[in-house]
């Protein structure tokens, strides 16, 4: 097996760089190069992640010489998913690295014991586990900043991009990365589902490398038990169903205005909500054929709520960058494990102008 200064020869083989070139690029001087490719030296820590950073490799392939797992599923895939697999691939690859300078992701899943039933069944109780984790931690799955909720309580790094139509999200799993990527949308409520549907992906243990989702509401997904797992565990985590019998015992006799409060107050569609009365037998068939026909807007309208709902549908139209990864990134250089680099790669910044703006917050609060 090749070792640490090997690979740094292949990559700066392959660079075409010259050797006081490269050991510029990274910071060093020449004779600090070829005293850690040669010499008894080694390589740093930082020097490490300046390296991965410079020539585009993983920290975690720089020190141990194998890829994590997306790098694989990114050179088979094509099209939109390619896309959205090379922004999760960024986001893990830099996730194992922090691991790699001791900070490891918080992940947290809940174990369930496998039980009987189906895979609705399964799903069923997973979500259960998972909401008595989120009471615990003092949120609710109606608070409105689900994917926030999300990091906090299970430990998942969760991104909004542009995916392009007809890409709902994915969830990747890796050995050091646990991560959910969404595509921007104008339906807030179909976000939120997608967000719960890969986190039952997630903690199912379901594909532990990639799981890709183009629309989490296609029917023929209903023939693939994960998807069957993850749809019930979504169903039942946004819609608790000691929340609906609740509410729907306090309501009486159901009004279009009463429906479309319920469906505004757990931010889901009115459609997902009528299924999901019908499995528990709150409503029957006729009256679920009646409230699925009802949009996300006609709800909000109907139940006097349509300014929330603009609000929802621009936010769920807005990038969201990883919340814990850009917190874990920038303690890495805070303590001098890291360069600026990453930190500045992730919020899409020039690394000098962030550098000087970081220098001119610290002078100006000293001063």
């Amino acid at each position: 097996m090749s070792s640490i200064p090997e690979r740094v020869l292949s990559l700066i083989e392959k660079s075409g760089m010259s050797h006081a070139d490269f050991a510029q690029h990274i910071g060093l001087t020449e004779a600090q190069l070829t005293d850690s490719l040669d010499g008894p030296r080694g390589f740093s820590t930082v020097e490490v992640a300046r390296i991965a950073q410079a020539c585009q490799v993983s920290v975690k392939w720089l020190i141990t010489g194998t890829e994590p797992p997306l790098a694989v599923a990114g050179r088979t895939t094509t099209g939109q998913a390619a896309e959205a697999i090379a922004v999760v691939r960024r986001y893990a690859a830099r996730r194992t690295d922090l691991a790699g300078l001791g900070y490891p992701q918080p992940w947290r899943p809940v174990s369930v014991s496998p039980g009987g039933g189906n895979y609705s069944d399964q799903g069923e109780r997973l979500a259960r586990k998972a909401l008595s984790a989120v009471a615990r931690a003092g949120h609710s799955t109606r608070e409105g900043d689900l994917a926030q909720l999300i990091e906090d309580v299970f430990g998942v790094d969760v991104a909004v991009d542009e995916l392009g139509e007809g890409f709902d999200g994915l969830a990747a799993a890796t050995h050091g990365a646990k991560c959910i990527l969404l595509a921007t949308t104008p339906n807030p409520a179909r976000q939120r589902f997608t967000l719960a549907h890969e986190l039952g992906h997630l903690l199912a243990e379901d594909d532990q490398e990639v799981h890709l989702d183009r629309d989490v509401f296609d029917p023929a997904q209903k023939k693939d038990p994960s998807e069957q797992r993850a749809n019930a565990f979504a169903s039942a985590f946004l819609m608790p169903e000691a929340f609906l019998r609740e509410a729907f015992a306090r309501i009486g006799s159901l009004t279009h205005a009463d429906y479309a409060a319920v469906a505004c107050n757990l931010m889901v569609t009115p459609e997902a909500l009528a299924y999901r009365l019908l499995r528990l037998r709150i409503i029957d068939a006729g009256t679920c054929d009646r409230y699925k026909r009802m949009t996300a807007s006609e709800a909000a309208d109907t139940a006097g709520r349509g300014e929330e709902f603009e609000r929802r549908s621009a936010a769920s139209r807005t990038r969201r960058l990883p919340g814990l990864l850009l917190r874990d990134t920038h303690a890495a250089y805070e303590a001098g494990r890291s360069t600026l680099r990453p930190y500045a790669d992730l919020i899409g910044a020039d690394v000098d102008e962030l550098r000087r703006e970081l220098e001119e917050q610290v002078s100006g609060g000293a001063s």
